[in-house]
């Protein structure tokens, strides 16, 4: 399984960024997808995560109301739509993926991750 994480950039806060995750090598739908950022000079965290199927999500509570995380299986992409952006968002966001139907929130539970995609929240 390799994942490619893009869709970071440059934004002002109050805008909006859709980060995309590829998953490869295997069928999507038997994955639960999750993702992770790291804010330097802190320890990486989970921001949400969904479901094999879809049907259900988790978020940390920092981006709750404001992230969606949202998945289309038949074209193997995950997705994190992020509005109301803040520049404590600013961070290295990671996709990660594992193979179970369960929502999993905990890093260590995941198998794969992709290479990280840069968001910076800025005026």
């Amino acid at each position: 399984v390799q994942l490619q994480a893009s869709g970071g950039g440059l934004v002002q806060p109050g805008g909006s960024l859709r980060l995309s995750c590829i998953l490869s090598g295997r069928a999507m739908n038997s994955y639960s997808m999750g993702w992770f950022r790291h804010i330097p000079g802190k320890e990486r965290e989970f921001v949400a995560a969904i479901r094999a199927n879809g049907d259900s999500t988790s978020y940390a509570d920092s981006v709750k109301g404001r992230f969606t995380i949202s998945r289309d299986n038949p074209k193997s992409t995950a997705y994190l739509q992020m509005n109301s952006l803040k520049p404590e968002d600013t961070a290295l966001y990671y996709c990660a993926a594992v193979a179970t139907t369960q929502v999993v929130v905990l890093e260590g539970n995941y198998d794969y991750w992709g290479q990280g995609t840069l968001v910076t929240v800025s005026s």
